[in-house]
């Protein structure tokens, strides 16, 4: 018995090479050599982007809500929690290429009935038994079904490991967009404030005239309808920049309210970098978490199709017990008291060729959408990087131009005031000036954020410098 066992233990590691099903190959990547827009990003030069690269921005303030997003987001703290799991899972699907290893141990008392035992007194019919023993079962994995299940698992514990990554992508960069829109909030109000008191300003001066009687109330009435608008547009950029500072708190894993004192103090915005590297497509689609993790799950769905189709062969396994029986606790461990067992048998579960069938080819439509799946996240991840170029170019241009219009703009309501209080213009020549100041520094301001958001989004496209998460799980 033990020469057989051993013999079939032998055949199953002489079979461990084979596994039944496709063996995974992984897809090739599109073959683009640079991006159509490539010259966008300040004429860059083909690079690596800068690892951590919000430290480029130059905010102490920004690098420190980043830290305590990283370390706090309750989706990140979600993300890793998963990690962990598929990483748990994979090691039990390894333990399953070892046998299964039990004890047991029992003792009964037991009576017979007098129907069973006719005339029998009834100490007679009193009985107790006592065993203990070790038992093993190990599935030969013949067939690779094993093998599969553990290369599943493996896929899947990377491709979870790539969407924690792509978590940290999608988390840093929501915190720096609203980052970047508080303080471009808090600049639009103090633009705000800044015209309300020129505006009032001129009002009082309209009021003066209109006193001496060198103005009408019709100008009074126009330069209040003019006060009186731009002061209406302070409480809704005040609870925008309530809005963002709640959510900022909010990423990084505090109470909406935590972060009011501290945000509440106006900033300039984040100093961008006067150049962005971006490298060849093909390093980025490498690198980007987001396909990692796609590439990833179709390993797996490849793998699971090799699960389905080792059911359509028998299972065998290999099972053995030895322990000891007696009807006295004190004969347990005698001689004559030890029992034996050494089975080898199969699962003809494979006989059911239909549902097995069924089961492969949902197994192969479920991989064939995983590789629909990739495909579309590499085409998403060139379509977001060409897109995140094209409006970093044109948002430099549109925000070169406000700022010269802004400038003007300045120049010329200023010379407008010098030239009403002289008597050159009247009432309604200052008005215009004032509200075309108005209205191009704030064109300007919404320009500086839309660069700054495109810049933003550049570098989530790039996927570049973002900490990464690797699992510490053997290539086994």
């Amino acid at each position: 018995m033990v020469r057989r066992a051993l013999a079939v233990a032998t055949l199953s590691a002489l079979l461990a090479a084979c596994a039944v099903g496709p063996d995974y190959v992984k897809p090739g990547l599109p073959d683009v050599e640079v991006f159509a827009r490539q010259d966008a990003a300040n004429d860059a030069a083909i690079a690596q982007p800068e690892v951590q690269f919000w430290h480029a921005f130059g905010d102490p303030l920004l690098e420190r809500l980043v830290d305590a997003a990283l370390t706090h987001n309750h989706d990140l703290r979600m993300a890793l929690a998963n990690v962990e799991r598929t990483g748990a899972l994979l090691r039990g699907a390894r333990y399953e290429r070892l046998p299964t290893i039990a004890a047991s141990a029992g003792a009964s008392d037991t009576r017979g009935s007098a129907s069973q035992m006719p005339g029998a007194a009834r100490e007679h019919r009193d009985g107790d038994a006592y065993r203990a023993g070790f038992g093993a079962s190990w599935e030969l994995d013949f067939f690779g079904r094993i093998r599969r299940s553990v290369e599943a698992r493996r896929a899947e514990t990377f491709a979870s490991a790539a969407d924690m990554a792509a978590m940290q992508v999608a988390v840093v960069g929501e915190l720096l967009q609203n980052y970047v829109q508080l303080r471009g909030w808090q600049e639009q109000l103090r633009i705000a404030r800044e015209n309300a008191q020129t505006q009032e300003r001129t009002l009082q001066l309209l009021q003066l005239r209109l006193d001496a009687g060198m103005a009408t109330s019709f100008d009074v009435d126009r330069g209040r309808t003019q006060l009186e608008t731009t002061q209406s547009r302070i409480p809704a950029i005040e609870s925008q920049i309530a809005v963002v500072t709640h959510r900022i708190a909010v990423l990084t894993g505090a109470t909406p309210e935590a972060l009011i004192a501290e945000l509440e103090t106006p900033a300039d915005l984040p100093r961008l970098p006067l150049a962005i590297p971006v490298d060849a497509p093909g390093d980025l689609l490498r690198r980007r978490p987001d396909v990692a993790a796609a590439e990833r799950r179709l390993a797996a769905s490849t793998a699971r199709i090799g699960i389905a189709t080792a059911d359509l062969f028998p299972r065998f396994t290999l099972g053995g017990l030895i322990g000891t029986q007696a009807l006295h606790v004190g004969e347990l461990f005698e001689r004559d008291s030890e029992t034996r067992l050494l089975s080898f048998g199969f699962d003809g579960a494979f006989l059911d060729v239909g549902r097995v069938r069924a089961r492969i080819a949902a197994a192969d439509a479920a991989a064939q959408g995983d590789l629909a799946s990739w495909e579309r996240t590499v085409l998403m991840a060139l379509e977001e990087t060409e897109n995140a170029l094209a409006r970093l170019s044109r948002s430099s241009v549109e925000r070169e131009h406000l700022q010269r219009a802004a400038e003007a703009g300045a120049r010329g309501a200023g010379e407008a005031r010098l030239r009403f209080e002289h008597g050159a213009i009247d009432v309604l020549d200052l008005l215009e000036a004032e509200r075309a100041r108005l209205a191009a520094e704030y064109a300007y301001a919404q320009s500086r954020v839309r660069h700054a958001l495109a810049a933003v989004g550049l570098y989530q496209a790039l996927a570049g410098g973002w900490p990464e998460y690797t699992p510490v799980v053997s290539a086994r």
